[in-house]
């Protein structure tokens, strides 16, 4: 239950295709990307002209802004005539954002709700990496026509990627074995891997792939994340009715260290009964009382029918499997989008391999007849 959206041109989507999957998979834009600022909600400009009618920023502001956004939609890192003469490889962010004057509340949303960074730290490292992930959002946002978004999610949820994968796996002779109880990684003397056992069944391997709770003593905690998941006969207010959005609640916005995320879907994405709305508030714990840390979360949602809350330990691999034949991946942190995720299965991919996967093979507009939007 960590339900999270795709960037439309982002490199979840890209492995997608890259796989073949999605000729198994069915998509629908999300409705809405949205702040909060100053207490409110607002709809997330991501490009030049969305910058001059957002209610986010002030006239002069709004110019401002429009320039950075021209300078990012521009930018191309292997031409440096769109460079403007800014190094960003050594350049720190935060000069990047003096160098076009914007103001604080300005920088809040690009780096939290464009950019996607969970905190602060981003604003004394080199540039580059954000200003690739702003270009993302914009691209994303402008990939497919009539997107008010830059996020996709499968028609009727995540579920759906395990089983398209399945599907695939089988017209290549892969064999699942689904709803196994109490599977156990299985060692030979040395340590490495060789083999799962489940229910007096052993399925004999070379090296096993999977989350940290198969993996005792292989994993650390490196932090908790609390999740409400909440049911609602309404979408939520202040987002123009819509039946998917995503909110990102920047730290400084709520008094905290860490972001708070809202994912919310209904019956549109066939995820939900008739006329019902899911909502899942998520952060990083803090404090001795998780609950109430989702109190600014929870208030933008207006009524809930039903409200259930889970705490749980974010767990990461002490080694990276070179040597146990054990590929571990991360625990799934509150963002409510795909884009920290795919990086792990990508680094597990290369420490598997030994080599990158190639996202650039296949152009992401091929899946376009295959996304219902």
């Amino acid at each position: 239950m960590v339900p999270k959206f795709m960037m439309a041109n982002g490199k979840l989507v890209r492995v997608l295709i890259h796989t073949d999957v999605t000729k198994y998979l069915e998509f629908k834009a999300v409705d809405g990307s949205y702040v909060l600022n100053k207490g409110k909600v607002y709809k997330v400009p991501a490009t030049d002209m969305e910058a001059l009618r957002s209610p986010l920023m002030g006239l002069f502001e709004k110019r401002r802004a429009r320039s950075f956004f021209l300078y990012v939609q521009d930018y191309e890192e292997s031409n440096p005539q769109t460079h403007k003469g800014l190094d960003l490889r050594t350049m720190p962010m935060a000069a990047v954002y003096q160098h076009y004057g914007l103001d604080a509340q300005t920088i809040d949303f690009i780096g939290h709700a464009l950019a996607l960074h969970r905190d602060d730290r981003y604003l004394d490292q080199p540039a580059l990496s954000t200003v690739l992930k702003v270009k993302l959002y914009h691209d994303s946002l402008t990939r497919y026509d009539g997107l008010t978004s830059p996020y996709i999610y499968p028609r009727y949820g995540l579920g759906e990627l395990p089983q398209a994968f399945a599907r695939l796996s089988a017209v290549y002779g892969g064999t699942y074995m689904l709803n196994k109880a109490d599977a156990t990684v299985l060692y030979n003397d040395s340590g490495k891997a060789v083999g799962v056992s489940s229910e007096g069944e052993t399925a004999k391997c070379k090296f096993v792939v999977g989350d940290p709770s198969y993996f005792h003593g292989k994993t650390r905690s490196i932090s908790k994340v609390v999740r409400a998941v909440c049911i609602m006969s309404h979408p939520i207010p202040n987002t123009d009715n819509a039946h998917s959005v995503q909110i990102i609640l920047p730290q400084k916005q709520i008094g905290r260290r860490s972001d708070m995320y809202v994912f919310c879907c209904s019956y549109a994405h066939n995820v939900a009964a008739n006329n019902k709305w899911i909502a899942f508030v998520s952060t990083t714990v803090e404090t001795s009382t998780p609950e109430l840390e989702l109190a600014p979360g929870l208030a933008l949602l207006g009524p809930v029918d039903e409200k259930f809350v889970s705490i749980v330990d974010v767990h990461e691999p002490l080694e990276n499997g070179a040597k146990d034949g054990c590929y571990i991946s991360k625990g799934y942190d509150p963002t409510t989008h795909f884009e920290t995720t795919v990086e792990d299965v990508l680094d597990i991919y290369k420490h598997i391999t030994g080599k990158d996967l190639d996202l650039d093979s296949k152009d992401p507009r091929l899946a376009h007849h295959q996304e219902a939007m």
